[in-house]
């Protein structure tokens, strides 16, 4: 799944440590978010959601195929 959570922080000025503390994970969770590694649970995509004032397909894209 691609992400738009890189551009969306980086909009803001904010560090992946930044935006792991006020999303309550870690550092490394970022990382993965960011780089296509880890997809969220549901819970965590509401959260960024509601963090970001995006709705959830504004921020997430299934891949193609």
């Amino acid at each position: 799944m691609e992400n738009r959570i890189r551009a969306e922080r980086e909009k803001r000025g904010w560090t992946q440590a930044v935006l792991a503390e006020r999303l309550s994970v870690s550092r490394q969770s970022i990382v993965a978010l960011e780089t296509g590694k880890y997809d969220p649970s549901l819970p965590l995509a509401f959260r960024i959601s509601r963090l970001f004032e995006q709705p959830i397909e504004g921020l997430f894209t299934p891949d193609e195929g």
